[in-house]
């Protein structure tokens, strides 16, 4: 193991020395231990080449930075968009959306890592891609008539392994309403609830603007009834796999998010038109400007940037696999 890998296992050790800790913090500690996790290692995870881990559709360019760019503009409007501050969320160092294009519309931009706080005020436009998922999320167990939340501790070998917990963690046990009575023996269920506390947070503070949010996700119905094995993966230069505990800190670990809570948190909070529709939907239609311009410019003739587009929105590519939820908030 290097430096790095030590480092957390240390970190691992001590917070498990008590006994279990749930799935929720040991992601955490995976994915953000202080210069050790996955996420804080000074090292390169998107992109193609082999060497990296997974790839996002920002990895696509400049073409879909023209696409959220055109789409919030044109859902704002152009005045509201040229007063606006553009907040990315989680932006890979160096590849940050606006980065992509020779200019844009709003008044100013921003970039907030994975990690650091996020604070917004004022008119802004806050994007994320592929940040909720990349936050810690609980697992459970449907096992002899009842739900269980799984935890992680050491074994006498000073192995991690999954273990099933006395009791819910707090943050569990506050949505124990939510779960089904019934289900299969056996049912794995991964409860995204960090990512809720992230919304609720960010919908706390005093902005005005457009919440635009891309991802991979499911309904509360698909995650509870047509999933049993869990959503939850890790990725590592390309290969999906399905052993949260392998290798903690060289891995990116995910679930889906769940959409659902999500929007109506938007909509209790008072933004308008909230919307959740496939990356497809979402890029022909609000981003049509873009789109149109891209396929007549090339029209007749080999283009990487049709190529990219139809990546973009083509169901069998990133159109359906990803969604998009979005809603306005007016003073």
């Amino acid at each position: 193991m290097n430096g790095a890998d030590n480092e957390l296992w240390d970190q691992l050790q001590t917070s498990c020395v008590n006994g279990p800790i749930s799935y929720c913090d040991y992601i955490n500690l995976a994915l953000y231990a202080d210069r050790c996790g996955y996420y804080t290692r000074d090292r390169e995870r998107v992109g193609r080449s082999p060497d990296r881990d997974f790839y996002t559709a920002e990895s696509l360019g400049k073409v879909f930075a023209r696409l959220v760019t055109t789409a919030a503009h044109d859902l704002l409007g152009e005045a509201a968009a040229n007063q606006s501050t553009f907040i990315e969320i989680a932006a890979e160092p160096g590849a940050e959306l606006l980065s992509r294009v020779e200019s844009h519309p709003f008044a100013e931009s921003r970039v907030i890592r994975q990690g650091d706080a996020i604070c917004a005020d004022g008119p802004v436009v806050i994007f994320a891609n592929e940040w909720l998922d990349a936050l810690p999320f609980h697992r459970l167990i449907f096992q002899d008539g009842q739900w269980h939340e799984r935890g992680v501790r050491l074994n006498a070998d000073q192995q991690l392994e999954d273990v099933l917990l006395e009791h819910f963690t707090p943050e569990v046990a506050a949505i124990s309403e939510r779960l089904p009575e019934k289900a299969l023996e056996g049912y794995e269920l991964d409860l995204p609830l960090q990512a809720e506390a992230a919304i609720a947070n960010l919908l706390a503070q005093d902005w005005t603007g457009m919440l635009l949010l891309f991802d991979y996700g499911k309904t509360w119905q698909a995650l509870s009834t047509d999933c049993p094995i869990g959503t939850a993966r890790t990725y590592h230069q390309h290969t999906q796999a399905n052993d949260l505990l392998d290798l903690p800190g060289e891995k990116d670990i995910t679930c889906d998010i769940c959409w659902d809570p999500l929007a109506d948190l938007m909509t209790e909070k008072g933004l308008q038109s909230v919307t959740l529709e496939t990356q497809e939907s979402f890029l022909v239609q609000r981003a049509q400007r873009a789109a149109e311009a891209i396929v007549s410019d090339t029209s007749g003739m080999f283009s990487t940037e049709r190529q990219t587009l139809m990546e973009l929105i083509h169901p069998a590519h990133m159109g359906r696999c990803f969604q998009v939820l979005w809603g306005l908030r007016g003073r």
